[in-house]
């Protein structure tokens, strides 16, 4: 979740960590305070900043906004696979 003041060093860093653990799928969205007495948002990131995250080699991402982590699960997790297995026989 994006927008409560992390950099954008941290998260690329993070995302990183990640895809050296070999996690496959991600989501990334913004974070929205529900009200007044929630944290407040540190800083809004703009649509076109979530494009490039997209393309962080991931099998799959989803990112933007609106996005939370069950966001389409299952199609995200379906479509992780299937490019797996689309890659795996590119290879072969």
């Amino acid at each position: 979740m994006v927008g409560l003041g992390a950099t954008d060093e941290a998260l690329l860093a993070t995302m990183q960590d990640l895809r050296e653990h070999g996690v496959e799928v991600l989501t990334i969205g913004q974070y929205l305070a529900p009200s007044r007495f929630h944290l407040t948002v540190k800083r809004y990131v703009h649509p076109d900043e979530f494009d490039a995250l997209r393309a962080a080699g991931f099998g799959e991402v989803v990112a933007g906004p609106l996005v939370r982590s069950s966001y389409h699960a299952a199609q995200t997790v379906e479509a992780a696979r299937k490019a797996k297995i689309g890659a795996s026989h590119i290879r072969n």
